[in-house]
C-alpha cells in the first residue's frame, strides 16, 4: 500500500492573492460571489460593483434572490477601520441595503461591538454580517479562498429560514422567468426530465451520484449559466473524498475545470456568459447545459460502475 503523501496547510496575506482592493478583490468577488453565498447561508445574485453613493463608492450590491432585498457588501485587504464603518453607514442609507456584509482579513474589537450593537438596536429586518476573509494552499497548490461569518444577528438561520416562508414566488421579479425557462428545457428534452428536468422557480436543478454523495447541478444566473459537481448537503466535500482521485482524468475527459481546493466544495464544473432572462439566448442555453449534463453525467456513471 503506497503511504499517503502529507503537506502543510499555509495561510497567506490577502494581498498576496489579491494585491489592490478595488481592482482585484472586488472584481474577483463579484465574480465568485456563490463563495459569499454559500458561507452567509443565502443566495446572492451580482447587482453591480463600485455603486456611487455621494462622494464615495460602494464595493459591491447584489440581491437575495430568497426575499428580492438588497444585500451591501464591503471588503477590506487589512484589518478594519473607522473610515470602513463610516463609510458603510453612509451606502446602508442611500441604497436601501437591508443585509450589509463587511469581509475584512482581522476585525477590531471595536468594530464587532458594533456590529453586535446594530444587530441588537436596528429595526427588524436588517441584519449585519461580518466575515473573516483567508487565503490558504497546500505547498505549490492554487490559492484557496475561505470566508468564515464571525459576526451575525442572533437566530439568524432561523430568521432566513422566517424570512423565506413569507416571500410569496411572485415578489421575485424573475420567478416566473425561472419557471418558463425550466419549462421551456422540459419542453425542448423531454428525456429530461426523467433524470430531475423539471418546471420549476428556482435555479438549480440536482442530479445525485453515489448514493446522493455526490451531486451534479445544472444552473441557470442572470449573468452566466452553467454546470458544477459538488457534495451532499451538510457535507460540500463529500464529492472530493470521492471524485479527488479521479479529478484530473475527469477534468481531462470532460474538457472542464478542476479544483481540488474549492472552498465551496466545487471540484468541476464550467459555464457560458448567457443570461436565463434573455429569452433569446434559451436555445443556446438549453442545448449547451443539456450536452454538459449527459457528458458529465456519463462520465461520473462510468466511474460509479468502476468503483462498485
Amino acid at each position: 500500500m503506497t503511504e499517503p503523501q502529507f503537506s502543510k496547510l499555509t495561510e497567506l496575506p490577502l494581498r498576496d492573492a489579491w494585491g489592490h482592493e478595488a481592482h482585484d478583490f472586488t472584481p474577483w468577488l463579484a465574480t465568485n460571489i456563490e463563495h459569499l453565498s454559500e458561507a452567509i447561508g443565502i443566495p446572492l445574485e451580482l447587482t453591480g460593483t463600485e455603486i456611487a453613493v455621494d462622494a464615495f463608492s460602494a464595493d459591491i450590491l447584489a440581491r437575495n434572490s430568497d426575499d428580492d432585498s438588497v444585500v451591501l457588501i464591503e471588503n477590506q485587504l487589512e484589518m478594519t477601520d473607522h473610515t470602513h464603518l463610516g463609510q458603510i453607514m453612509t451606502y446602508l442609507a442611500g441604497l436601501d441595503a437591508e443585509t450589509v456584509i463587511w469581509i475584512a482579513p482581522k476585525f477590531r474589537e471595536p468594530h464587532l461591538s458594533a456590529i453586535h450593537w446594530l444587530n441588537e438596536n436596528t429595526a427588524d429586518g436588517f441584519s449585519f454580517i461580518a466575515v473573516k476573509a483567508r487565503v490558504v494552499r497546500i505547498g505549490d497548490s492554487p490559492f484557496a479562498p475561505i470566508f468564515e461569518v464571525v459576526a451575525k444577528p442572533d437566530d439568524w438561520s432561523r430568521q432566513l429560514q422566517q424570512r423565506k416562508k413569507s416571500v410569496s414566488p411572485s415578489s421575485d421579479p424573475h420567478s416566473d422567468t425561472r419557471l418558463a425557462f425550466w419549462s421551456y428545457y422540459a419542453e425542448k428534452y423531454p428525456d429530461a426530465t426523467e433524470v430531475g428536468i423539471s418546471p420549476r422557480r428556482n435555479w438549480n436543478a440536482y442530479f445525485p451520484f453515489f448514493d446522493g454523495k455526490v451531486r451534479l447541478s445544472v444552473w441557470i444566473g442572470e449573468r452566466n449559466c452553467g454546470v458544477y459537481v459538488g457534495g451532499k448537503w451538510g457535507d460540500k466535500f463529500s464529492a472530493l473524498e470521492i471524485l479527488g482521485p479521479f479529478l484530473s482524468e475527469l477534468a481531462i475527459t470532460l474538457n472542464s475545470e478542476a479544483s481540488a481546493e474549492s472552498a465551496s466544495g466545487h471540484i468541476l464544473g464550467e459555464h457560458i456568459p448567457l443570461s436565463y432572462t434573455n429569452q433569446n439566448d434559451w436555445d443556446k442555453i438549453c442545448s449547451w447545459m443539456e450536452e454538459r449534463r449527459t457528458s458529465y453525467t456519463a462520465a461520473i456513471n462510468a466511474l460509479e460502475s468502476q468503483t462498485a
